[in-house]
């Protein structure tokens, strides 16, 4: 059996990017994990670890990029990748002042996010 190329946890509320992204990252060869929201997201972090976590923006409760300095202090090396929807200058100058690896806009399709993936891998 072939090794996984990394380790990514998907943290998204929306079921149907979640699936379609796994499948996507499975096929690349990616070890692929997704929650709903951050509690759950915490538990896998704290159990095992990962190599990139892709997290919305609009997560239950909170904002994604409100937890990155958080996750950051959990694991240094972690990349994170934030998504969103829908973006606005605003939005986008609040998750870029956090210390992310890419910030990725869900309707410019699937493929730039895979490219950001093995860009987190290979550099």
């Amino acid at each position: 059996m072939e090794h996984a190329a990394g380790r990514i946890l998907i943290i998204d509320p929306d079921t149907k990017f979640r699936r379609e992204c796994a499948a996507l990252l499975k096929k690349e060869n990616y070890d692929v994990e997704t929650v709903n929201g951050i509690p759950e997201a915490l538990k896998k972090i704290s159990g095992h670890e990962f190599d990139c976590l892709i997290i919305d923006v609009n997560l239950p409760g909170m904002k994604g990029y409100e937890v990155v300095p958080f996750l950051k202090n959990m694991n240094a090396n972690i990349k994170i990748i934030i998504t969103t929807r829908k973006n606005t200058k605003r939005l986008e100058t609040k998750v870029r002042e956090q210390d992310i690896f890419y910030y990725f806009i869900k309707s410019f399709g699937k493929d730039e996010l895979i490219m950001a993936i093995k860009n987190v891998f290979n550099p």
